[in-house]
């Protein structure tokens, strides 16, 4: 993991340098003050050298001007630095997260997701920056202001000394329980804006059946959860700053009582003792600087652990010698094919399928019987557990993804629009297409003419998911966004079962443009829709039960059958 880590500061390299550099001269700048009091003390004071007082104390204000500017070159460009790691940190997740097959997206919530882009990455960058800082000031200042301890009066730093592996005894035994308490803090963060997220995104549901309350209190479990993680996090900080502060007290009582009983015995002159009261801070303010260190150290760790986790999860790999498919026709095949999303429970089982280049096959079914796996199986959303998927012949996995996926368009039922204009979520069909092409794409959709009433046309913004237009108008979109991308395979998941009668028309319209000269599978939960499938298939129980079209399938007198009577006495 260090390795990993330390890889993030390779491009900020000489930023990296100077912060140290600047960071170790404020270190050594701060041994200047004692050595100069003691100075004073035992020999520019008593001799009444004042040139030479003026002198030093001159030279020391120009330490200290230039110690402010070093300062801001730390805080400045050391923050710079953290945050530029951070932005690429960022950026490495999100083209990891792009990468990532469906089955992550399943088993994972957008909020948590977010959470540790955002403040996950914000703590890893924190540590970039004070942690090397953080080291080198408080070890230099450690050493150097031990030898200057040592060299005023060896006894008494021995005694000083002696009391620190108390203070780090203490910081090792609470610092595990610390840790602990800071990753559950994290988890119940991550619960907080998933449940957040959640909830604003489904405020129109809320509204809609007047549930404000229930969110409510589903919010306040997490936020709870939050509250109760997040205490049980500042108990242990807080065992954890006083048991340390408490040592440190403990060496200003061992200073005054041995330092006393030295002055008394004349071990020590009172000179040299006031620069040891002075000095001795330099000692322990850096060790302290460590010890609360950890607290950072454990925030980053945690952090960016978090972030590796999400980095580490198996992106989509092309099998190895898989081919760009240029020219695919549209022949689709499914032989003996079993998927289960568990790799336990199959939701498909056995199933062959053939669709002819140019031809619709429609599926129908009940809920559950696996028509949706399928449409997942064919873009190599998901691999199958057995058997084989082919595209003119040739096994889906001989073919890269990318290019499997260019040439296949998929309508569905549940639309995602971009809060963006119109004109930009057409132009996701294809986004080096032309305005007329985009225009041309939206006529055959037929939604050109609505968009022409608006004011300001192509460029009108949607709304987030597209709230500002009507079912109908967002399924044309949809549609136009696949005309734009012109496909050889179309893909239609139930795109019209949400639409009343009269726009289910309008859309069908346009979907039957779309589907001319195009191999297509049609999932339909509205059988008249689908007559004129050139073959109609009944999946139920993850099993291709029935196979044929619309009048042969009506002949059999099976469930086909059952399932259009039902239907047509139920629309009666």
């Amino acid at each position: 993991m260090l390795k990993r880590f330390i890889a993030y500061y390779k491009p900020h390299r000489k930023v990296f340098i100077l912060d140290m550099l600047a960071s170790l001269i404020v270190a050594l700048i701060g041994i200047v003050y004692p050595i100069v009091t003691r100075e004073m003390l035992n020999t520019l004071i008593p001799e009444r050298k004042y040139r030479l007082i003026v002198f030093a104390g001159l030279a020391l204000l120009g330490l200290y001007l230039l110690r402010m500017l070093l300062n801001y070159f730390i805080q400045y460009y050391g923050h710079v630095m953290g945050v530029r790691m951070q932005t690429q940190m960022r950026s490495d997740m999100f083209a990891h997260l792009e990468k990532l097959p469906y089955s992550f997206y399943d088993d994972n919530e957008t909020g948590k997701i977010m959470s540790r882009m955002t403040s996950d990455l914000f703590e890893v960058s924190e540590l970039a920056h004070h942690g090397p800082e953080n080291l080198i000031i408080s070890t230099i200042s450690i050493i150097t202001s031990f030898i200057y301890l040592i060299n005023i009066n060896v006894k008494l730093t021995l005694i000083i000394f002696a009391c620190v592996p108390f203070l780090l005894i203490i910081a090792l035994v609470l610092r595990k329980r610390m840790r602990e308490a800071f990753t559950e803090s994290r988890k119940a963060t991550a619960e907080i804006n998933a449940a957040l997220e959640s909830s604003v995104s489904g405020i129109r549901v809320t509204k809609a059946f007047c549930n404000a309350q229930k969110e409510q209190e589903k919010f306040e479990v997490g936020n709870e959860l939050y509250t109760s993680s997040r205490s049980r996090a500042y108990k242990a900080m807080g065992q954890f700053h006083s048991g340390t502060s408490f040592i440190t007290d403990i060496f200003n009582v061992i200073i005054l009582i041995a330092g006393g009983f030295f002055l008394y015995n004349d071990t020590i002159n009172f000179a040299d003792y006031s620069a040891f009261v002075v000095s001795v801070n330099l000692f322990i303010s850096p060790v302290m600087t460590l010890i609360n260190f950890m607290e950072q150290y454990q925030n980053g760790v945690t952090g960016f652990t978090r972030f590796l986790e999400i980095m580490d999860a198996e992106p989509e790999r092309d099998s190895e010698g898989a081919v760009d498919a240029e020219n695919i026709e549209g022949e689709i095949e499914f032989k003996d094919v079993s998927y289960a999303y568990d790799g336990e429970n199959d939701v498909l089982r056995s199933v062959d399928l053939k669709i002819e280049k140019g031809k619709t096959l429609a599926l129908v079914g009940p809920s559950g019987g696996g028509k949706t796996t399928i449409c997942h199986l064919i873009p190599h959303f998901y691999d199958v557990t057995t058997g084989e998927i082919l595209i003119d012949g040739k096994e889906i996995h001989s073919i890269t993804m990318e290019s499997l996926r260019r040439n296949i368009g998929i309508v569905q039922q549940d639309i995602y629009l971009f809060n963006a204009s119109i004109k930009e979520n057409i132009l996701y069909g294809r986004l080096d297409a032309t305005d007329e092409e985009v225009i041309e794409a939206a006529k055959r959709a037929n939604i050109h003419d609505y968009v022409m009433t608006l004011e300001h046309g192509y460029d009108t913004q949607i709304g987030e998911r597209g709230v500002r237009l009507s079912g109908g108008q967002k399924q044309r979109l949809s549609i136009a966004r696949v005309f734009l991308k012109n496909p050889p395979i179309l893909i239609l998941d139930e795109a019209t079962s949400a639409l009343d009668n009269t726009t289910e028309i309008l859309i069908q319209q346009a979907l039957d443009d779309l589907c001319r000269g195009r191999t297509t599978l049609v999932v339909a939960h509205r059988l008249s829709t689908i007559k004129n499938a050139d073959e109609i298939a009944v999946v139920a129980d993850g099993r291709i039960i029935e196979k044929g079209t619309h009048s042969e399938l009506i002949a059999k007198n099976g469930t086909y059958a059952d399932l259009y009577a039902l239907q047509f006495r139920n629309n009666q």
